[in-house]
């Protein structure tokens, strides 16, 4: 089954905006879905990959090395003390158009 989660941060769209430039335009192998929705206090990730192993080589090598460059140039020092994760049991996945 695939790999699935949410993520609670911080961030507010205009910083989610800068890191989303710092990535590659195409979809990063593995990545079935992504969805950034607001909500108070910052934003709501909801991710869906194929393996867990495919969501952390993205973050290891494209995402991290962006986030910490938007927060740092922010001054915002780039910890996850406020990113709150919550891993989903996937039961179904139902995909729609492409």
């Amino acid at each position: 089954m695939p790999y699935a989660f949410i993520q609670d941060v911080p961030a507010d769209e205009a910083i989610y905006r800068q890191i989303r430039e710092l990535l590659p335009p195409d979809a990063p192998a593995g990545l079935i879905t992504h969805l950034a929705v607001k909500r108070e206090g910052g934003l709501r990730y909801i991710d869906v990959w194929k393996s867990e192993s495919d969501w952390e080589r993205f973050r290891e090598d494209q995402l991290e090395p962006a986030v910490g460059k938007v927060l740092g140039e922010l001054g915002i020092p780039h910890t996850h003390d406020d990113v709150v994760v919550e891993e989903l049991d996937v039961v179904d996945l139902w995909r729609g158009e492409r």
